[in-house]
Order: C-alpha cells, then sequence, then structure tokens
C-alpha cells in the first residue's frame, strides 16, 4: 500500500512540475527583435563599438524591460525606460568596449517584466591591435571590400 501511494504521489509531482513548465512565457512571445545576433567583424583594439538591437512590442499590452545584462565588463548595454506601447517599436543599444584582442562572442540577456524566460542577444567580432587592423583596411581598400 505504501508502494502505490508513493508511486501515485510522485507522478501527481511530475505532472505538475510539466505542467508549470508548459506555461512559462517567454520574452519573444512579447518582444520581436529584428535580430539577435550581430557581428561587428574585424574592429581596432581601444575603439569602443556599439550597436542597436531593434525590436518591437508584439504583446496586446505596453512591456516593459527590466534588465539588460551583460555576459562580462567589456559589454555595456543601455536599455529603453518606461513602457513600450503595444505595436511600437524601440532598441537595446549594446556597447563592447574592445580592450582585449583576439575574438569575442559576448550575450546579453533581456528580461521582460512578467514574462518567465528572457531571450539572450549576441555580439561577435574580432579586435586587432592597431597594426593588425590598419594592414587589414589596407588590405580591404586595396581589393574594394
Amino acid at each position: 500500500m505504501k508502494k502505490l501511494f508513493l508511486f501515485a504521489s510522485a507522478i501527481v509531482l511530475s505532472v505538475g512540475v510539466f505542467a508549470q513548465g508548459a506555461q512559462q512565457k517567454k520574452a519573444e512571445d512579447a518582444v520581436k527583435f529584428k535580430e539577435l545576433t550581430y557581428d561587428f567583424g574585424k574592429i581596432k583594439q581601444g575603439s569602443p563599438v556599439s550597436h542597436d538591437f531593434a525590436f518591437t512590442n508584439i504583446s496586446n499590452k505596453p512591456v516593459i524591460i527590466e534588465s539588460a545584462i551583460p555576459g562580462c565588463g567589456c559589454t555595456t548595454p543601455v536599455k529603453p525606460e518606461g513602457a513600450i506601447q503595444q505595436g511600437k517599436d524601440d532598441k537595446i543599444t549594446a556597447g563592447f568596449n574592445a580592450a582585449a584582442q583576439g575574438p569575442f562572442n559576448k550575450n546579453i540577456t533581456v528580461k521582460v517584466a512578467g514574462i518567465d524566460l528572457p531571450v539572450v542577444l549576441h555580439i561577435t567580432g574580432e579586435v586587432l591591435t592597431p597594426d593588425a587592423y590598419a594592414k587589414y583596411e589596407a588590405a580591404k581598400n586595396k581589393t574594394g571590400r
């Protein structure tokens, strides 16, 4: 009898956990980003860059971007303040300081108020030393690309 009771309890708890997972709202259900990834390409070390991740409120009510959390200190996101009305556009600006040489792949986690699962934006590229960047630019200008 105890085994039957434990088995039945385990089933009931499992169903409850799975039902909660199915009900979680995603940020993508409220805001639609034009792009989730941006590649800066090759950039010069010490020359900060930024990119605007444009989005639209696709929900049927105003939304608030609660937070935009960078994956590291070299990335500085700027989120809109206040509510974004239904159907309106706004942006999250992702800044990158380009201090360290080499390839990079950074994330910004965007949390929408009242929504369980955030959306993650990505920036990528490669930071070149000033000399390497000058050579890259010279070669690019020579080939016309």
